[in-house]
């Protein structure tokens, strides 16, 4: 083998070499590398189905609306008058139930308030209508209260603020029919909502500070 044939020969092998190690290198330096693991690039916008959503408690997060309140008598007032006016004191329904709480005429006169349109623009009376009125529903369902406090009906634990509440929406007369039937003898108003959701919904307030009255009268000074 002559010189230039040598020669041609180790510049081929060392051109073969070179690629080697260059291939390796790249391959090495490939491996390494976070790219296979980044999402960049890639559309990562979804959207969750609410329907397939069965293990979100929707209701609770609602009720939650005011954590500062807890479970206390304002906490009571407020998450009831948030849900039949969301707590607009001049709110007038279709079937014309007044204020933050919907009161109808017919209630409001029973605790002495016969004109509609001051109890109307007065938040002040609208209060007291409610404390008043909470405290008559509580005399009337005084034993009920007693007796089914702590118990289950239709899978709902009965509290005193559930029973309240429940009054405030069907009135007396009929949450004692639901509790004294075991919960058979159910009610629901004009927009479908029932004493058992009232029942479960405003379940576990305390309203100790509610004294039972038979007769409560509200007046406001001028």
């Amino acid at each position: 083998m002559n010189k230039k044939s040598i020669a041609s020969f180790l510049l081929l092998a060392f051109t073969i070499c070179v690629s080697i190690v260059v291939s390796l290198s790249t391959e090495e330096e490939v491996d390494n590398t976070v790219y296979y693991y980044s999402t960049k690039g890639l559309d990562l916008d979804y959207t969750v189905n609410l329907d397939d959503a069965d293990d979100v408690d929707f209701l609770k997060m609602e009720e939650s609306f005011s954590p500062e309140l807890g479970k206390s008598f304002m906490g009571f007032k407020e998450a009831l008058g948030f849900k039949e006016s969301q707590n607009n004191y001049f709110s007038v329904n279709t079937l014309g139930y007044l204020g933050k709480y919907q009161f109808g005429k017919s209630t409001l006169k029973l605790i002495g308030i016969t004109d509609a349109k001051k109890f109307l623009k007065t938040p002040e009376l609208q209060e007291m209508a409610f404390v008043a009125n909470t405290e008559r529903n509580k005399w009337v369902l005084r034993r009920d209260i007693k007796r089914f406090d702590g118990k289950y009906l239709n899978g709902i634990k009965i509290t005193e603020s559930g029973i309240l509440a429940a009054a405030h929406l069907a009135g007396p007369g009929s949450v004692k029919k639901y509790l004294r039937s075991y919960g058979v003898q159910g009610f629901s108003d004009a927009y479908g909502t029932s004493i058992k959701s009232y029942m479960k919904r405003f379940s576990g307030y305390d309203t100790s500070q509610i004294k039972p009255n038979k007769k409560p009268k509200v007046s406001l000074k001028a």
